[in-house]
């Protein structure tokens, strides 16, 4: 049986209303992003590990939102260090999944409660004492700070790599499960252009620099797990010599001028070929997004 994280997910999101403010109608992260049509086509080399019906040889319609991560909608393009790139691809029987990705490999915490625990204390502005004493609880999270600390002036939003940070299990017609991690690698991973834009205009340029580009690509890349990687802790990585292998292409051909902001990217809505581990991170993220979708659609 699933753990529910409603209560949880209701802590989480007062505590970031704390820290960020209350923005009417808005994701409570991820507030500011724009909308893109766009078509994946699988390469076929998936189909060994998986009959996910997006990741055999016909190509599907897909719906992309670049994101960034602050909880503010009016947040300034470069006080923002992570950035997102959600995915809704549209199968062909009607239903849909999505892979949720941002600009840093490993999650800051092995747990939701812990996640919870770390916005609560931020709320609270602590000072050097409380931080020390929070990565000595929770030193797992010093790697995703680590990265985060050490990240470069974001440029583009078309030429940087995502990973949806959790592992999955493909599952294939012999009912055999193989963990997996992604990672969206693009096309172009250089635009002058773009580093001109952000000298020029640091604070609000991303979208239009984007809008620019268009049409962008991303290569969708595997990483095969083996005996003894961790597939339930986000926050672990695996070792770089880890078979990898690009299963498929995603062309994002024209932005969405007026879109359905109700789409709510789940990354735990996967469709029969794919499966979620057991990574509690994971799985919180279906009521957490679900608290906040809940706010969004009253306009609170």
């Amino acid at each position: 049986m699933e753990k529910n994280y409603s209560d949880l997910a209701e802590t989480a999101i007062q505590s970031i209303e704390k820290i960020a403010g209350t923005h009417p109608g808005y994701r409570r992260a991820h507030a500011k992003g724009s909308y893109y049509e766009a078509v994946f086509t699988p390469n076929g080399q998936a189909i060994p590990y998986t009959t996910a019906a997006h990741l055999q040889q016909e190509p599907v319609k897909a719906i992309v939102r670049f994101s960034d991560s602050s909880p503010s909608p009016k947040m300034m393009d470069g006080l923002s260090p992570v950035k997102g790139m959600s995915v809704q691809f549209q199968l062909p029987n009607g239903q849909v999944t999505y892979l949720v990705s941002v600009t840093v490999p490993v999650f800051l915490t092995k747990t939701p409660e812990a996640f919870v625990e770390i916005i609560r204390l931020t709320a609270q502005k602590p000072g050097p004492r409380d931080l020390v004493k929070m990565f000595m609880k929770y030193p797992e999270s010093k790697a995703a700070f680590r990265i985060i600390k050490h990240m470069k002036p974001f440029l583009s939003y078309s030429t940087s790599c995502y990973y949806p940070i959790h592992a999955f299990y493909f599952v294939n017609e012999q009912g055999k499960r193989q963990a997996v991690k992604y990672k969206w690698v693009p096309d172009e991973t250089f635009s002058l252009e773009a580093k001109k834009e952000s000298a020029v205009h640091a604070m609000d340029y991303l979208e239009k620099e984007l809008d620019e580009q268009l049409p962008i690509g991303f290569t969708l890349y595997v990483t095969l797990g083996e005996e003894g990687d961790l597939v339930d802790d986000s926050t672990a990585s695996w070792p770089k010599e880890r078979t990898t292998f690009a299963i498929g292409h995603l062309d994002i051909n024209g932005k969405i001028e007026h879109p359905d902001d109700q789409i709510v990217f789940d990354p735990t809505v996967v469709p029969a070929g794919i499966e979620c581990t057991d990574d509690p991170v994971l799985h919180a993220r279906r009521d957490f997004y679900a608290a906040s979708f809940k706010r969004r659609i009253k306009g609170l």
